[in-house]
């Protein structure tokens, strides 16, 4: 008997295979293996009259992938559907048992929140049927997203020349945007602080002015605190002491969002990469037996963890720190949770970080050390702070200094890394000490205004206000920086910390889609679309109401806009067109900015700029779209114009360079040299300038796509087999694909 396993990732099947042996075929969908079309009214691929009926069509790109399925699955006596955990998991999943014609009824779905052999064997033996309620959520969102992102991105490309929006991520921009307006508006207020410096013989402390006859002190002026500081008059009485223990609570395992949201302060990582090497860590390592997944999966808004972790965890801790060290489990939840998974944690305590450091690259290990850390750390026992506070009194000013010193360590004991607070000592004192006033400080501070976002903040006030779900963060942040919405950059010259900044597109953006969709692009419809797509996720509303009135009051406004939403001329060159006489403009498309008639589509001028991509007159075999010459890290190159929706490469074909040739590095002439090993044509500059025609047959030429395992570029090979694809990190990362 031969059963088939259809996970998404080729790494996740490599792990997966390794598991269940020659019985078993593992292979990898990479996703989605079909889409709505751009068909029907408004290309929107949804027969709006007919219940919102979506219209499916295979992915050009999964041509192969889907008849390698459908080969499979017909020589195989048993298919198990093996996408990820998540609604889009599922939706792939019925997808994929639609397009191969398996019987939705069957007992075919099974998922697993970590790679382990018990974990996918015991998945194995429970298989069940697509849960349809959560293909349903899925699949309401994606025909929402496709049809307030195709309507509204039409409207903003035609009037103000904005690339796209959409229902989540014009919110994130209209969060900066609004930070950028509250910081423009923002009215700095003076005040001033004062320290007073006091000792006994040599003991000295430092304290600040708080209170005047019981009242909090404000000073507004330097008038005022000069009064102040006239005042703070020897002897000063230490009046009381006041002395506390203070627990640390243990922090929670991460979820997804305060991975991203840790991971960007305490290891400058960004959404994007975090989520990347979490696949990587989810999917499998290779840790000495062949590839095994060490974390559980990554995509949860729980901070559950299971009874045998648990267990295993609190036997580790002790067994390693001591019993005084083990804490106890708990679980929060978020009302708006998806409680379907685990914490994100480690699948086994025994695989400790530092033992398996040399088969991790530095990211991997720091990411799984911060993950491993915290989970940990979520099962020991509180850190206890000894504080200390000194009141001080003289003339009814009451002056205070602040202590605090880690008496017990607990979970600080494997998570201190990460910790950044620090012991403050104080002098030890009695009460009714009078001291001596050494030295007096006044400062002048101005109320600050709002910070903008960092990626960890944005991520924390998208969570916070319920818009999106954690697993799309990264997308969403990628999205408005790739759209040039926003810039990510250091927030002064001489910060480090990175901040985002709307462009003049991005707040233009934001102020029409105010303007014209405040009901639909605001935090508060799309917060309750989330709740409504959790209940069509369990059975509990009707996917096509919720389409239908939502749909019924977005056109007019698509109407309304088309209509009234003013036109933006584009911006003059002030040269005239050598073809009409018109005005050149500056236009944009997807290669960037260009000059052309402003007289389109009377006259095509368009004028030919050095930047822009040469076209080699041949057609993309796989989506029909332009070829052109390309510039990578490996050299030129011809793909298709259509990247990143289309990635494919052309094999290099140019003629092979020869002795009397140019040099393509310093522009030299090409001679015929003698070496050890014979004759080779090099520049004539060799070996000032290296360029040798061999070596430049073995450049590797690169497919625009990262590598699953490792996530450096993929390029292509040759051997004497033919050519393949590989990852540009070999020999340390020896992934390899068929082309």
């Amino acid at each position: 008997m031969k059963n088939l396993v259809i996970v998404e990732s080729p790494s996740k099947a490599k792990t997966i295979k390794k598991y269940l042996g020659k019985d078993y075929e593992v292979i990898a969908s990479v996703g989605h293996i079909r889409d709505l079309s751009t068909r029907g009214k408004g290309g929107l691929g949804v027969d709006i009259e007919n219940g919102f009926k979506p219209d499916y069509v295979n992915m050009k790109e999964k041509a192969k992938t889907i008849a390698e399925l459908k080969k499979l699955s017909k020589a195989c006596d048993n298919v198990y559907l093996a996408s990820d955990p998540d609604r889009e998991g599922e939706a792939i999943a019925w997808h994929i048992a639609d397009v191969l014609g398996l019987d939705l009824n069957d007992k075919n779905r099974i998922e697993f929140h970590e790679i382990t052999k018990n974990v996918v064997q015991n998945a194995l033996a429970n298989p069940r049927s697509i849960n349809m309620d959560l293909v349903r959520s899925q699949e309401t969102r994606r025909i929402l997203d496709r049809i307030i992102g195709f309507e509204t991105s039409g409207v903003l490309r035609r009037k103000i020349k904005s690339e796209s929006a959409g229902r989540v991520q014009s919110v994130a921009l209209r969060l900066i945007c609004d930070r950028e307006h509250e910081i423009e508006n923002f009215k700095a207020e003076e005040y001033w602080t004062i320290k007073a410096l006091l000792n006994k013989d040599k003991t000295e402390v430092e304290t600040e002015l708080v209170k005047d006859n019981g009242k909090k002190v404000k000073i507004e002026n330097e008038t005022k605190a000069n009064e102040y500081k006239s005042r703070i008059l020897a002897p000063v009485e230490l009046i009381e002491i006041k002395k506390d223990k203070k627990n640390r609570i243990a922090p929670l395992p991460f979820r997804t969002s305060t991975l991203q949201q840790e991971a960007s302060t305490k290891l400058g990582m960004t959404s994007k990469k975090t989520m990347q090497i979490a696949q990587q860590l989810y999917e499998g390592i290779d840790v000495g037996n062949g590839p095994v997944g060490l974390i559980t999966y990554m995509r949860t808004d729980s901070t559950r963890l299971s009874d045998d972790f648990v267990k295993s965890a609190m036997n580790h801790i002790e067994s390693n720190y001591g019993k005084k060290y083990v804490g106890k489990y708990r679980a929060t939840v978020n009302e708006n949770a998806q409680d379907a998974h685990e914490g994100i944690r480690p699948t086994s305590v025994d695989y400790a970080p530092e033992t398996i450091k040399d088969k991790l690259s530095s990211d991997q290990y720091k990411l799984y050390k911060f993950i491993y850390a915290r989970a940990l750390a979520s099962l020991m026992a509180n850190a206890v702070n000894d504080s200390v506070q000194y009141v001080f009194e003289t003339d009814n000013l009451t002056l205070t200094a602040n202590g605090s010193v880690l008496n017990f360590d607990g979970f600080l004991k494997v998570y201190g890394d990460y910790d950044k607070s620090k012991n403050v000592e104080l002098p030890e004192l009695s009460e009714h000490d009078m001291m001596d006033v050494k030295d007096i400080k006044s400062e002048q501070k101005f109320t600050e205004a709002p910070s903008r976002f960092t990626e960890a903040s944005l991520v924390k006030a998208l969570e916070e206000d319920g818009v999106g779900r954690p697993s799309t963060y990264a997308s969403i942040i990628e999205t408005i920086k790739l759209r040039k919405y926003v810039e990510y950059r250091n927030s002064t010259e001489t910060s480090k910390t990175k901040v985002f900044f709307p462009t003049e597109q991005g707040m233009l953006t934001d102020d029409k889609l105010k303007e014209f969709f405040k009901d639909f692009i605001n935090v508060e419809y799309t917060a309750e679309m989330e709740k409504d797509l959790d209940e069509i996720a369990v059975g509990s509303l009707n996917n096509v109401d919720i389409l239908r009135a939502s749909y019924d009051k977005f056109i007019p406004l698509i109407e309304y806009a088309n209509e009234h939403m003013e036109k933006i001329a584009p911006e003059k060159t002030g040269r005239k067109c050598p073809e009409c006489g018109g005005d050149l403009v500056f236009q944009k498309s997807k290669f960037g900015k260009f000059v052309a008639c402003g007289n389109y589509p009377k006259c095509r001028y368009i004028e030919k700029d050095e930047n822009e991509p040469e076209t080699t007159g041949e057609k993309c075999p796989e989506c029909g779209s332009d070829l052109i010459y390309k510039k990578g890290r490996f050299g030129k190159f011809i793909g298709c114009s259509n990247y990143p929706s289309c990635r494919y490469i052309k094999k290099d074909e140019a003629p092979e360079l020869k002795a009397g040739d140019t040099c393509p590095e310093c522009g030299k002439p090409l001679v015929e040299k003698e070496g050890r090993f014979g004759k080779f044509v090099a520049c004539e500059d060799y070996p000032s300038c290296k360029f040798t025609v061999k070596a430049a047959k073995k450049k590797a030429v690169p497919v625009g796509r990262a590598c699953p395992e490792c996530g450096k570029d993929l390029v292509i090979r040759g051997s004497r087999k033919g050519d393949f694809i590989a990852c540009s990190g070999f020999p340390k990362c020896r992934h390899t694909e068929k082309i």
